[in-house]
């Protein structure tokens, strides 16, 4: 193991798999590895290919996919090398996306808002440099969502080895631009890289899926560049974030707060809503303040275009789908409450 410091943080850099790696919980990942790290792995064939997990400390699914699938494998080579970056342990120890006063691990990789002198900066923004030099052969990002989705997969191109690769997750694909500082946003300028959403934290069904996924990504020999079938994929764009400005209170299923969502509300996600869905009840009288922002993918604030207060309610005003609605309030307090997407013509990609 060698250390690369940061500031006051350091990378660990492994060229073997860490003992006791393939029986932690990711409770003790910080114990055992004392912090983010990015392990090679040798295989049949080079480039490697680049897999991040934990970059969130309560999206657990992508480690034990990866933990398993190397308990599968064993003393076998893989098929192809594999490079692993193990990101925030500190807050999977806490089983929390990250910890007060720390940065979201997926929003400071290179082409963010971040300032580069800040360490974490500093460390992915060096873990690209690796990977650049090594040629990556495509990077994944594993994640859950806190909210009820469907399992998907996202791109930051529409360029049809990007989609190839998505749709080897899921037939359900988002094109998103926003938020920066993604680490797929990070990879796409060197290789075809794609984020894939795994459900809940939990259940075995996300571990199994996410393993065979990356099981099919070390069997490729190359990723194909013809263009992907319409019938194969349903292809969405993200238009919108939605955020509840922090002066404004919410709740779900109660009363007492300015906004008042149903306890179901993470149960419109992924469904064609019309114009005057209701989104939730206004519970405290008007005072001129938004109670939901909505910014589209320039930064600009087009609340006004998407949603409407009619009867005391928060209602839809054009046709949208949203998606990782939440009703976690540390994950809206930190990030936000969700996102607006619409359905995206396959016909503009490359």
């Amino acid at each position: 193991m060698s250390l690369v410091y940061h500031g006051n943080i350091m990378l660990r850099v492994y060229d073997h798999l860490p003992a006791g790696l393939l029986d932690a919980r990711v409770e003790g990942l910080e114990a055992l590895l004392g912090g983010p790290s990015l392990i090679h792995l040798p295989g049949r064939r080079e480039p490697p290919l680049f897999v991040s997990v934990l970059l969130h400390g309560n999206e657990d699914t992508g480690f034990y996919a990866v933990q398993g699938l190397l308990r599968e494998f064993g003393s076998r080579p893989l098929p192809r090398a594999l490079s692993l970056f193990i990101g925030n342990v500190a807050a999977a120890r806490h089983r929390l996306r990250r910890l007060d006063g720390q940065p979201d691990y997926n929003r400071v990789w290179p082409g963010g808002d971040c300032d580069p002198a800040r360490p974490e900066c500093r460390m992915l923004a060096g873990v690209v440099e690796t990977m650049r030099q090594r040629g990556v052969f495509a990077s994944l990002d594993l994640h859950n969502n806190t909210g009820l989705n469907p399992h998907y997969a996202c791109v930051n191109r529409i360029d049809h080895r990007f989609l190839h690769l998505a749709t080897l997750f899921s037939r359900t694909v988002v094109y998103f631009v926003r938020p920066r500082g993604v680490q797929t946003l990070a990879f796409a300028p060197i290789c075809p890289a794609v984020t894939v959403e795994c459900g809940q934290p939990g259940p075995q069904r996300g571990v199994a899926h996410a393993r065979e996924f990356l099981s099919a990504c070390l069997h490729l020999a190359e990723i194909p560049r013809h263009p992907v079938s319409p019938h194969d994929l349903d292809l969405y764009h993200t238009v919108a974030t939605l955020r509840i400005p922090d002066d404004v209170s919410f709740t779900f299923g109660e009363a007492g707060a300015d906004l008042c969502f149903s306890p179901e509300f993470d149960r419109l996600n992924f469904r064609e809503l019309g114009p005057g869905t209701p989104l939730a009840r206004l519970c405290t009288a008007a005072d001129g303040r938004p109670r939901v922002e909505v910014v589209d993918e320039a930064g600009h604030d087009v609340s006004g275009a998407y949603l409407v207060q009619v009867d005391g309610e928060l209602r839809t005003r054009r046709p949208v789908m949203p998606s990782m609605l939440t009703r976690d309030a540390r994950i809206i307090r930190q990030d936000c409450l969700g996102y607006f997407m619409e359905r995206y013509p396959l016909e503009t990609a490359s």
